[in-house]
């Protein structure tokens, strides 16, 4: 006997679709506040063993985020974030096919305010990450500071999360048998002060980390370019030299992390909110580049390399723009 059921309603959809986005915001905006009160909270409360006991474990596991963290396949497979994927909607498309033999390191552009398609394509297995590219493992990095906070490390570890630092990229890199893919937001915390409708300035032109990374492993860098990404939260204006963007990066030189003062929509109401737009984004993963590995890169080297994967993402995004109705007069400027 086969038992059918009623399909969900629309209005019951979206509701369900604006709860996940609602609680992805939260995970990022307050969840982390709410796990170092609740770590501190419980050692003044006859559950004071949890906290100690995972101190412990905290102690134990220190040096689990730099050495590919601790992914937990329910949570990325979880269907809230099928639900997020359909609100806006976020979609993943792939240009050219990935050697599971062969590590790479991909430069997700741009930063957006909250990185949402980085999350979700990278994350989770919403978009079909493991369909499109099969036998590759993503690994997202993410500022350091959120691992040193109880419970929440561990939450973002569960996503394939890392810490943005040398050891942690090292590591995932230098995997022998291959199969590893590291995406890191090149603009980062500063590009984000630039994240608004319309935006396609990438901070980029002196940012040259990630391709000497790539050198000295030998590993071919594959650039990304999300559509879409500037266009789900409107922001305050803070032009350069504003006494705002001063504060901003002020702020951001003490505590690592921007402060981009957005908004978009509500949960009952379109005119003012946290909430982005349902507006689509959608993810286009360019051709590898390849690398040619050297342990001591010289400065020529790198500019070269630079300078070529500085083509290539011009070349995928003008290739693709007129798909996702960017002006033709829009281009990419490299600041």
């Amino acid at each position: 006997m086969k038992v059918e059921f009623a399909p969900m309603s629309v209005p019951l959809q979206r509701r369900l679709q604006t709860a996940s986005v609602v609680q992805w915001i939260f995970s990022f905006l307050g969840l982390a506040q709410c796990c170092t009160a609740a770590f501190i909270a419980l050692f003044f409360t006859r559950f004071w063993l949890v906290s100690a006991l995972y101190a412990a474990w905290w102690l134990i596991d220190r040096e689990k985020p730099s050495k590919g963290g601790r992914r937990i396949h329910v949570l990325r497979n979880c269907i809230v974030w099928r639900y997020m994927r359909d609100y806006f909607p976020i979609t993943l498309m792939k240009t050219a096919e990935l050697d599971p033999r062969q590590n790479y390191l991909v430069g997700f552009h741009p930063h957006g305010v909250l990185s949402a398609g980085a999350f979700l394509n990278f994350c989770t297995e919403a978009s079909g990450f493991s369909i499109l590219f099969p036998g590759i493992t993503p690994h997202l990095m993410m500022l350091s500071l959120w691992f040193r906070i109880p419970f929440f490390r561990d939450y973002v570890m569960s996503g394939g999360l890392i810490p943005s630092d040398k050891e942690s990229a090292s590591y995932v890199l230098q995997k022998p048998e291959g199969g590893n893919l590291l995406a890191i937001i090149v603009g980062g915390a500063q590009e984000a002060l630039d994240a608004r409708p319309g935006s396609f300035t990438l901070l980029l032109k002196n940012r040259k980390g990630f391709v000497r990374l790539a050198i000295q492993h030998g590993t071919p860098l594959v650039p990304a370019f999300s559509f879409g990404e500037n266009d789900v939260f409107d922001q305050v204006k803070n032009p350069k030299g504003s006494w705002l963007r001063r504060i901003q990066h002020w702020l951001q030189q003490i505590m690592g992390i921007s402060l981009p003062l957005f908004h978009a929509r509500g949960i009952f109401q379109y005119s003012f909110g946290l909430i982005p737009y349902r507006r689509p984004i959608c993810t286009v993963v360019g051709k590898p580049i390849p690398v040619q590995k050297k342990h001591r890169p010289s400065e020529e080297e790198v500019d070269q390399v630079h300078q070529k994967y500085l083509n290539e993402l011009s070349k995928l995004f003008e290739k693709h723009k007129a798909k996702y109705n960017v002006p033709e007069d829009s281009h990419l400027e490299f600041i």
